[in-house]
C-alpha cells in the first residue's frame, strides 16, 4: 500500500493537490460491487492531508473559470449536517452522524482535558454489523489532531 502525503494551507489547495496526485499517481480499476458498479475510477491507496488553516474561506475551491466547481457551499452545509447528527431518513441503511455525532462531544472534551497533544482520539464509523451491508460505510476511520 502506498501513503501519499499532502501538507496544504487550506480546503482549496487540499482539494487540488488531491487532484493531482490522483491524475499522477493514483491506479484505474473498474467498480466490481458497490456505488457506481461498473464505473471506472482513479484512485489512491491511502491519503493523509494535513491543512493548515482548515476553516479559511471559501471552504469549496476557487476553480477557473468555465471549470465546474466540486460541489457548492448549500451542498457542504447541508452534508455536513448529515455527518454531525445522528438523523436517519426511511429509505437510509445508516448515516454517517449516527456513528460521528456521539463521538464529537467526547472528542473535544477529551482535548480540553488532556490538552492537544492526545494520540487517541479517532472517530470510527461503522462496526462488525455494518460489514454485512449491501452498501457499506466506505468512510471507516477519522483520525483527529490539533
Amino acid at each position: 500500500m502506498k501513503v501519499t502525503n499532502l501538507e496544504a494551507r487550506d480546503l482549496s489547495e487540499a482539494f487540488f493537490k488531491c487532484c493531482r496526485a490522483a491524475l499522477t499517481d493514483g491506479y484505474e480499476y473498474v467498480i466490481d460491487s458497490g456505488s457506481f458498479e461498473g464505473a471506472r475510477r482513479k484512485e489512491l491507496d491511502f491519503v493523509v492531508v494535513k491543512i493548515e488553516k482548515p476553516g479559511t474561506r471559501p471552504l469549496v475551491p476557487d476553480v477557473p473559470q468555465g471549470v465546474p466547481a466540486p460541489s457548492s457551499i448549500d451542498y457542504i452545509e447541508e452534508y455536513m449536517s448529515y455527518l454531525v447528527t445522528p438523523d436517519k431518513q426511511p429509505h437510509e441503511i445508516y448515516t454517517y452522524g449516527e456513528y460521528l455525532a456521539p463521538q464529537v462531544e467526547a472528542v473535544i472534551q477529551r482535548y480540553k482535558k488532556d490538552g492537544p497533544e492526545c494520540n487517541q482520539l479517532c472517530m470510527m464509523v461503522g462496526g462488525l454489523e455494518s460489514m454485512d451491508q449491501e452498501h457499506p460505510p466506505c468512510l471507516r476511520l477519522i483520525d483527529t489532531r490539533i
